[in-house]
């Protein structure tokens, strides 16, 4: 299958919050159900670069490269492959107005457009020199942000761990307007990822993702890493209609 998105992620910085369940309970599509990890259920926030993209193999111009922080969950669904596991946005900022609006109008992704910085200085990172990684946004006239600073050399996660957890979803699912639920793929090589320290997040939560989330999102994160990234294929997607349940 011809993927509609193609590009490549870098330096996805992840922040991962223990949640309670009820929290995100009213967020899951119908058809899916919380993924969780030890008994554990979380939610992240997630910046990174978002480079050379295209859209059914076309470049739009001013559109290639951009930056993108988001807040997700993970949920997983039994297909007949057998459990897919995904994530579903609660949130998901670009600094172009046009991708934020295609996404949400014809896709009911959470998009929305706000200006956008980085700071990834990420040199000799690879063979284990320190690093450091910021994106923030600018919304309600002040400027919001998520950074951290790598230790050691990238390395792959453990089986088991919450690294692969966090990293290994490879599908997407978002609620549509008619109750249904769309299910798309997303195809990359296993990601390696640098422990991170000196996290911060400084954000008005309440006041960009709501009240439910501003107990969730504060304080020291459940873990912290930034994973290296690759190129990626975005599937075309299906939309489904779950039976009501007996």
């Amino acid at each position: 299958m011809r993927p509609f998105l193609t590009a490549t992620w870098r330096y996805l910085l992840m922040l991962n919050y223990e949640v309670d369940p009820a929290v995100l309970r009213p967020l899951v599509p119908r058809g899916t159900e919380l993924d969780t990890w030890q008994g554990h259920t979380f939610a992240s926030m997630v910046g990174f670069r978002f480079l050379d993209t295209r859209v059914r193999g076309f470049a739009v111009p001013l559109h290639r490269d951009f930056d993108e922080v988001n807040l997700r969950f993970y949920v997983r669904r039994r297909g007949p492959d057998g459990w897919r596991r995904g994530v579903v946005f609660v949130r998901e900022v670009v600094p172009r107005l046009a991708i934020a609006t295609v996404a949400r109008v014809l896709y009911n992704e959470p998009y929305v457009a706000h200006p956008m910085r980085h700071t990834v200085a990420m040199d000799g990172a690879d063979t284990g020199a320190p690093g450091h990684v910021e994106y923030a946004w600018k919304a309600h006239g002040r400027w919001h942000q998520l950074s951290a600073r790598t230790l050691g050399a990238p390395a792959q996660s453990e089986p088991g761990s919450q690294e692969e957890f966090i990293t290994e979803h490879y599908w997407g699912y978002t609620a549509q307007r008619d109750g249904g639920c769309a299910e798309y793929r997303v195809e990359h090589p296993r990601w390696s990822v640098w422990q991170a320290t000196d996290t911060a997040f400084d954000c008005d939560v309440a006041r960009f993702y709501g009240p439910t989330f501003a107990g969730v999102l504060q304080g020291t994160p459940s873990s912290a890493f930034v994973a290296t990234g690759s190129e990626v294929s975005v599937l075309p997607g299906n939309e489904f209609s779950p039976l009501p349940s007996p």
